[in-house]
């Protein structure tokens, strides 16, 4: 691409509510959501085709051993500063319009550019704590470990860097938060471009959508994955392209349309149906 679209970018560690937020602003404004998480497998295999030995290592451990070497280790397995560059490359791609909110953890100072357009979510090491009990993790053990190491390690930078930063305690909704980010992007906002149709719209959740999809497909088509990793049911956004439908239709990763998306039947709440242009 010649033209990069404008970015706002989101960060935070693991329990923050990036994706949350971010998905929502992009629902409400007409904005492409970049979700980090949703290219963890092809950023891994960008690595390891480098010949990245924390990425080689990581691949070829059993899956058990992953979670009990040393949190140093883990972080550097985890790729947490190389997956910042292959993120700004991700989004440098996409067409250049309309604004993209660009959110995961991987998104640090280092890579944001101007500060005024970005925000970092930064939960309390209590907030951070019961998020993850809430995901069913174990205080003390496994990715909870490395959460936390990389929740420090962003406080830090984000610190050193003066970067925008809004603290999460867990008092707050998540609508309050989504209204704390936005007052804070009313200016890229404003400035957009943003999505001005429904068909664009609709463009916008498919890309999210398959996104995820493209994710337990890459997570599935590891040797060591466990069975049944397709048959997640997952909350899709509704493509019906209503500016204000904020509804989720649950369903399989097996199950959504197959590709070419083009033609595809759109993925529908319902009694939703896909907005027409007026005659």
């Amino acid at each position: 691409m010649d033209e990069a679209p404008p970015v706002s970018w989101l960060g935070g560690p693991p329990g923050a509510g990036k994706s949350t937020v971010a998905r929502l602003l992009a629902r409400r404004h007409g904005l492409r959501w970049y979700n980090a998480d949703a290219h963890t497998w092809e950023h891994r295999d960008r690595a390891i085709a480098a010949g990245h030995t924390a990425a080689i290592t990581w691949e070829r451990m059993p899956r058990a051993e992953r979670w009990t070497a040393p949190v140093e280790d883990m972080v550097a397995m985890s790729l947490h500063h190389e997956r910042g560059r292959m993120i700004v490359d991700d989004v440098r791609a996409l067409p250049p319009s309309p604004l993209v909110i660009a959110e995961g953890t991987p998104v640090t100072p280092s890579v944001t550019g101007p500060p005024g357009r970005a925000v970092w979510l930064l939960p309390t090491a209590e907030a951070q704590h019961d998020r993850l009990g809430e995901r069913g993790m174990t205080p003390g053990v496994g990715a909870f470990r490395l959460y936390q190491a990389l929740r420090r390690e962003i406080e830090t930078q984000v610190e050193e860097y003066g970067g925008r930063k809004l603290v999460v305690d867990g008092r707050q909704s998540v609508a309050d938060t989504v209204a704390e980010v936005e007052a804070l992007f009313a200016d890229a906002l404003a400035e957009g471009p943003v999505a001005a149709t429904a068909a664009e719209r609709r463009r916008l959740l498919r890309y999210a959508n398959r996104a995820v999809v493209s994710q337990h497909q890459q997570f599935d088509a590891r040797p060591w994955a466990p069975e049944g990793a397709l048959s997640k049911v997952y909350g899709f956004a509704c493509e019906c392209g209503h500016e204000a439908c904020m509804a989720d239709v649950n369903l399989a990763i097996a199950d959504f349309p197959r590709l070419p998306d083009k033609g595809s039947p759109p993925v529908l709440a319902l009694g939703h149906q896909v907005v027409r242009p007026a005659p």
